[in-house]
């Protein structure tokens, strides 16, 4: 074994002029005011390595080109779809209207397991909440269901942007699956 060089791993990659042939994660992910810029750029760049269809900010979500932001995004601001959110509740009934399953990465009294989606469920519209105080119950009362990651130490939950990136490759590896 031997660790890739630099060179190695980019020839495996797509560039922005090829991002069209990606066969995207049929999941939109909605940013309840997440309050850190770090935090929201780290998001943009772990939808990139899913490659999910679009990323949503809402709330006062800090967005690019917000310095901060665009410094943890790392350039994935243009290679992820994203857009500004003024009505997130309109544009979740409108997803839902499309066919879209909504669901919330968070706890609830009925929160199943994140690994427990199932392709069936796709396309999906996953809303992340705020890093003190969750998703807002306004988004919680659209939603088909949620998804937590089960915590086994003293603490009650993970960072956002670290949950996220739990919860969205395991949809990516679900979506890629045969069957």
């Amino acid at each position: 074994m031997r660790k890739l060089k630099h060179e190695e791993i980019s020839d495996k990659r797509s560039t922005l002029e090829k991002l069209h042939l990606v066969k995207k994660l049929p999941v939109v992910v909605i940013l309840d005011s997440i309050r850190s810029s770090y935090n929201v750029g780290s998001i943009f760049r772990t939808s990139d390595g899913a490659m999910i269809e679009k990323l949503y900010a809402s709330g006062y979500t800090p967005f690019p080109p917000r310095k901060d932001v665009l410094k943890t995004a790392l350039g994935s601001q243009d290679s992820v779809e994203w857009e500004v959110l003024k009505d997130p509740l309109t544009k979740i009934e409108e997803l839902k209207s499309m066919g879209y399953k909504i669901c919330a990465l968070e706890q609830t009294d009925k929160s199943r397991d994140y690994f427990s989606i199932e392709k069936s469920e796709m396309p999906l519209c996953l809303i992340l909440g705020n890093e003190i105080t969750g998703v807002s119950q306004k988004f919680i009362d659209l939603c088909d269901f949620s998804i937590e990651i089960n915590q086994h130490g003293i603490k009650q939950s993970l960072n956002v942007a670290v949950a996220y990136g739990i919860a969205i490759f395991e949809m990516r590896r679900i979506f890629d699956q045969k069957k």
